[in-house]
């Protein structure tokens, strides 16, 4: 039997103790760790903060997942915790709002679930009267979907209906290009000999008797004026027909003076004829005188007017009738 102070010295280390319990004193901390962490997430995640159920009612659910937030004014304030399939075939989407986010939430509040042309759709709120009742716990509002996806079919057939009306416009038949084809012929048409005014006519002949006719026009004018200008001098001018028979007129009015005081005369003469009938020869004489002065100053008269009417070629009725 071999002694134990004759066997070799061993490296190993020395034995740790209370070995056992260490270990399970560390397992126990690492899950107590783990369990404070999965808490902490929770906790920040809400899941020990009381919340109202909120229910949206949709035709589709496609692109809403569980974990999805609710928005208000550009804040997430709530959380979608469930999607579920109704009798009527309808998603349900349940939300659980907190409590102290809830009071934006109200009777007359709208919810939308917009999509966009990338990226998941997003849920939001709207509360325009923030005075109305606040919204219960577990009510169910239908949800306004707004796809800008479903409306890229009606714009793609809206776009090949321009395409095929811009094919048609400009076409080589198309009534835009015949019009074009006509402008193009009338701009060179103006541009033309005859301007203006063979576009308006269409002939060069046509154009030129149309040329023609107004500078014969315009002599006509010419004429015209010249024989205006000379009417005016004979009826207006110093030996103008107006100057002549202002004279005449001038000499009927003393002629007709002169009538005037024989007239008188003769009165004159009739009351002394009334008032003295004795003296009857001297009175015949008297008036045998008058007479003859009253129809020379006649003859004066009738020769006057007759010189009128001929010096005034307008006034054709020539009769004079005597008193």
């Amino acid at each position: 039997m071999t002694d134990k102070q004759d066997l070799p010295p061993s490296d190993a280390p020395p034995p740790v103790a209370n070995l056992d319990l260490k270990a399970r004193l560390l397992l126990l901390a690492v899950a107590l760790l783990l369990a404070a962490a999965v808490a902490y997430v929770l906790y920040a995640r809400g899941a020990f903060e009381r919340a109202q159920t909120l229910v949206l009612v949709a035709d589709s659910a496609e692109g809403v997942v569980v974990g999805m937030d609710l928005s208000f004014a550009g804040f997430a304030i709530g959380r979608v915790r469930r999607i579920e399939l109704s009798d009527a075939g309808k998603a349900r989407i349940v939300i659980d709002v907190p409590l102290k986010d809830a009071r934006w939430l109200r009777t007359s509040s709208v919810f939308t679930m917009e999509s966009g042309l990338v990226g998941a759709p997003r849920i939001r709120a709207y509360s325009g009267i923030l005075a109305d009742p606040p919204l219960p716990d577990g009510a169910e509002r239908e949800v306004l979907i707004g796809d800008a996806a479903a409306e890229i079919p009606r714009l793609m057939a809206g776009v090949r209906d321009l395409l095929a009306n811009l094919s048609a416009i400009t076409a080589d038949d198309s009534p835009l290009n015949n019009t074009l084809r006509n402008v193009q012929a009338t701009t060179a048409r103006l541009n033309g000999p005859g301007g203006a005014l063979g576009a308006l006519m269409g002939d060069e002949q046509d154009a030129k008797k149309i040329i023609q006719t107004l500078d014969r026009t315009n002599t006509l004018l010419a004429r015209l004026d010249g024989l205006v200008a000379k009417a005016d001098s004979q009826v207006f001018g110093e030996q103008g027909l107006v100057r002549d028979s202002r004279a005449t007129v001038a000499q009927l009015n003393s002629l007709l003076g002169e009538a005037r005081a024989s007239l008188k005369k003769v009165e004159a003469i009739l009351q002394d004829v009334q008032g003295i009938t004795g003296n009857t020869r001297a009175a015949t004489e008297d008036l045998g005188q008058l007479r003859a002065e009253v129809e020379a100053s006649l003859r004066k008269v009738e020769q006057l007017l007759n010189e009128v009417n001929r010096r005034w070629p307008f006034k054709r009725d020539t009769e004079i009738k005597l008193p």
